[in-house]
């Protein structure tokens, strides 16, 4: 695994994110419209949590709930598991195979700079670490 620092391989990229009053249907459609799969919740220039596709997929969907009513506060993962822009990609794929989850918001401080997925990590012999420890998509 490339020794590169998250801030280099987010480098470039806009952080994408959303307050916890927005319609889970809205995330929809930015998370097509992004081509991503996770957005951070932020309230007042903090990060309060993260909401995945996962969390809809489990909570809102198999939950039969209303994704044009439901708000995203309702159904979000609040206070992830973060990590500092400086580390590198090998901790970052530790955290989130330990932690059993693909996406994980790289901080600055207090400011979020981004968020790094398993499939931005080059596995050894394949196109992504997620690929390669066998998580679905």
């Amino acid at each position: 695994m490339p020794n590169r620092t998250l801030l280099d391989v987010l480098a470039g990229r806009p952080v994408r994110g959303v307050s916890g009053s927005f319609t889970v249907a809205s995330v929809c459609h930015r998370l097509r419209d992004y081509g991503i799969g996770a957005l951070v919740v932020m309230k007042a220039r903090r990060l309060v949590g993260i909401i995945t596709e996962r969390d809809i997929a489990i909570r809102v969907v198999a939950g039969h709930r209303d994704p044009m009513l439901t708000l995203v506060r309702e159904v979000m993962t609040p206070d992830p598991r973060t990590i500092d822009a400086g580390a590198c990609l090998a901790e970052a794929h530790r955290l989130m195979i330990d932690g059993g989850f693909r996406h994980l918001p790289v901080m600055r401080g207090d400011d979020v700079v981004g968020v790094i997925s398993l499939r931005d990590i080059p596995a050894p012999d394949g196109p992504s670490a997620r690929d390669a420890v066998g998580v679905p998509g």
